[in-house]
């Protein structure tokens, strides 16, 4: 599979399955076929779009997720598989049956990853972290001492200097509806990749909500959280600062996503590294390793 993302936003469009690829067929336009084994991820954006029922049952049997949006083009809604690796029931069992002190233990990891992450991405735009590194080296077990939020204090009024009033608030628009989509995107690929290597989405290591399908996804996607947040600072630079979400913004913060990653030593694409690195907390819920796997910052 491939780290394609089609998104349906612009036209009107019909989709079905013919000869085993996608069609895509729209008004006063040629007609487009597009293999499903290429598809990471198709976002239903255009208010008039249809679908044939296979259209979803395909996608879904090549690993491939579907987002669907709102009247303002937010995803709001997210079709994952049912199965996605031959070892899925083992795998769900060792994930319940996980102890505490471990999954503190991968928390810890993850978050002492994501705010080195942040550190080179302020390293990046602003040449400084802001003393992020030394307080990622203060993370212990469980985030005890809640570091992600004192790190989390920082990185917002260092990121986005321009906006001394900024708030990271999903509720608010401006430069956090950019922040919005991207994060949906990028939680769409990360539980393509927790499916995938046969974990349970609901079951997360740190967050825990009822109402919250995709905890762990949600838990592995933070230290990729700052490739968006890059992304959005660059883009809305002033005299730029009022961008709005429109076909160029998504086309650069889809741009994002498909950056590579350093990873064991080596650059691989961030679809790759979140396969690996679910796969690594797999292996940790089942006993074969200690230690999650996550990128180099």
């Amino acid at each position: 599979m491939t780290d394609r993302i089609l998104d349906l936003a612009s036209d009107p469009a019909r989709l079905s399955v013919s000869n085993g690829l996608l069609l895509i067929e729209r008004k006063e336009m040629p007609n487009l076929t597009v293999p499903f084994e290429e598809i990471a991820v198709l976002i239903g954006a255009h208010r008039q779009l249809t679908f044939t029922q296979a259209v979803f049952a395909r996608l879904a049997e090549m690993g491939g997720v579907f987002v669907a949006c709102d009247t303002k083009s937010l995803p709001v809604a997210m079709m994952l598989p049912i199965e996605g690796h031959h070892l899925q029931a083992e795998r769900f069992a060792a994930q319940i049956d996980s102890a505490v002190p471990t999954r503190k233990r991968l928390w810890q990891a993850v978050v002492r990853a994501k705010i080195c992450a942040q550190a080179q991405a302020l390293e990046t735009l602003h040449g400084t972290d802001r003393g992020l590194r030394a307080l990622a080296d203060q993370v212990r077990s469980g985030d005890t001492a809640n570091m992600e939020g004192q790190a989390a204090r920082r990185y917002w009024t260092a990121l986005f200097a321009d906006e001394p009033k900024f708030i990271r608030d999903r509720d608010l628009m401006g430069r956090n509806a950019l922040l919005n989509y991207g994060y949906a995107m990028l939680r769409a690929v990360t539980a393509r990749a927790v499916c995938g290597a046969g974990l349970h989405p609901s079951l997360g290591m740190h967050h825990h909500n009822r109402y919250n399908a995709y905890a762990l996804a949600d838990d592995l996607m933070e230290p990729f959280r700052p490739m968006i947040d890059q992304a959005v600072a660059r883009h809305t630079a002033p005299p730029n600062q009022f961008a709005e979400l429109d076909k160029d913004t998504k086309r650069i913060l889809f741009g994002a996503l498909l950056e590579v990653v350093l990873f064991e030593g080596e650059r691989r694409s961030l679809f790759d590294t979140l396969a690996r690195i679910a796969a690594s907390v797999a292996q940790v819920y089942q006993g074969q390793r200690r230690e999650i796997l996550l990128p180099e910052f």
